[in-house]
């Protein structure tokens, strides 16, 4: 039994430490997000580029080593519940994902600045991350902080 918690914890506890690095990174983010003007000079500049780069960084992280590492552990877990949430909500997370590329592919290098809407765009922008963000926790808190338990327990 002490091997099976020892197992346990040496394979979902490095998920435990990657959504934690994630979530600091979300957390980064917001910050650069929340820094974003629409004058067009060298400091708005610097910061959309660094907003852009995070966003990126960001929303690779959660399907190239979040989501995947999510769907393992409810796989090993044979949470069938868990999992066809997860079907339901990942179509809505790769449509706000194609939405903040799109938008960093148009000012990742700070071009967009002093264009018309720009305003409007980071607003509706900031709309998506924050969806995107509770969709994320609903899926952390369904795939994995239902199974820490069980992981504990096996």
């Amino acid at each position: 039994m002490l091997e099976s918690c020892r197992n346990a914890q040496e394979r979902w506890g490095g998920v435990h430490l990657l959504i934690d690095r994630w979530l600091q990174e979300r957390h980064a983010l917001i910050h650069a997000y929340a820094a974003l003007h629409v004058e067009n000079d060298a400091a708005t500049r610097q910061a959309l580029q660094k907003f852009c780069e995070l966003l990126v960084d960001y929303v690779s992280a959660g399907h190239f080593e979040i989501y995947e590492q999510l769907m393992a552990e409810a796989e090993a877990f044979g949470d069938v519940r868990g999992i066809e949430l997860a079907k339901q909500i990942y179509p809505r997370i790769e449509t706000i994902t194609q939405a903040a590329l799109t938008f960093n592919d148009r000012c990742e290098k700070g071009d967009c600045l002093g264009s018309p809407g720009l305003g409007d765009e980071l607003k509706q922008l900031g709309q998506l991350l924050h969806e995107r963000f509770e969709l994320e926790d609903c899926l952390i808190e369904v795939l994995h902080t239902a199974h820490k338990q069980t992981a504990v327990t096996a």
